[in-house]
């Protein structure tokens, strides 16, 4: 099959070669666990069940799970095991089904999916993606993916081809953005009653969409310029996720401009600008949560 699920459109024959993302079409991935450093209407007090895939469509040159992202880590499984491994952490109290970097593996989940709600999985799942989408892709998702956890990162065309090698990063996303806030157009929670029969706290997102920004140094200019674009277009319906967690990793050591953290005085100007907009739902980072603890470990937890 001609592989052209992500906006890169390789097309190709991923039954006999490697497309862009660097991996065949069978599923790989590296990690399966509770996972406790999502935004908190993610994570609540028992984790969210991440499912960290292996590959990514977008690889950028900072990449934070560069490991999994360039395909170094990661074990075969297939659909059903796929399934099984969704209802092992709803056994283990996980609020949610979290895809982490899921995009060149959409049919199979989605299949892997269906076998679990088959078989009781009623947790939401979340679509943790760099928000580098197609349309068409993302609509097969819908009555799949209750939850969209999507990067917005650029609004800077120079920025996304130097970073990313995606010059319509900016377009791509903003598409995507649009097809993921039609197919949940505005936030839900649980609420006490539900809260309880689940087993979870209270203030899960069980719908809705969640806009997450990494604010890279140097680029105050532009991290404006996305808060601003999200605001203008998608007002409180969404959540706008401003994160101070980017942690220069040694292969950005030749990009000057990359190889040290975002300080303090970036951050609170981003923060301080999106209060100034009048940005109400939205997450922000305190102070000394940039450190490598945010990357897990890929060592094929959970995928027994």
């Amino acid at each position: 099959m001609k592989c052209n699920l992500c906006p890169r459109k390789c097309n190709a024959d991923r039954e006999k070669q490697e497309g862009v993302c660097r991996m065949p079409w069978d599923i790989y991935a590296a990690r399966a666990a509770l996972h406790m450093w999502e935004e908190p209407c993610i994570s609540g007090e028992n984790g969210s069940g991440a499912v960290f895939f292996t590959g990514c469509t977008l690889r950028c040159v900072f990449c934070q799970n560069h490991e999994i992202a360039a395909g170094k880590r990661g074990q075969k499984i297939d659909e059903s095991h796929l399934a099984e491994i969704f209802l092992k952490l709803q056994q283990q109290k996980a609020n949610n089904i979290n895809l982490v970097t899921p995009t060149q593996y959409v049919l199979p989940i989605i299949a892997a999916v269906k076998k679990a709600k088959a078989q009781g999985l009623k947790i939401p799942v979340v679509y943790n993606t760099s928000g580098y989408e197609r349309v068409e892709t993302l609509k097969n998702l819908e009555g799949i993916v209750d939850v969209y956890l999507p990067d917005f990162k650029y609004t800077d065309t120079t920025y996304a081809k130097r970073y990313s090698n995606a010059p319509d990063y900016f377009d791509v996303t903003k598409a995507a953005l649009a097809e993921m806030v039609r197919q949940h157009p505005a936030p839900q929670f649980t609420d006490k009653q539900e809260a309880a029969v689940r087993g979870i706290e209270e203030g899960i997102m069980t719908g809705g969409v969640i806009v997450r920004h990494l604010m890279l140094p140097g680029l105050l200019k532009d991290t404006k310029a996305v808060i601003r674009y999200l605001y203008e277009t998608y007002g409180d319906s969404i959540y706008i996720s401003i994160m101070n967690q980017y942690t220069p990793m040694p292969f950005v050591e030749n990009i000057p401009e990359l190889n040290r953290k975002v300080t303090h005085r970036e951050y609170d100007k981003a923060v301080d600008y999106a209060i100034g907009l009048g940005v109400v739902n939205g997450f922000i980072q305190e102070g000394g949560t940039a450190k490598e603890s945010f990357i897990p470990e890929f060592s094929g937890e959970g995928l027994e």
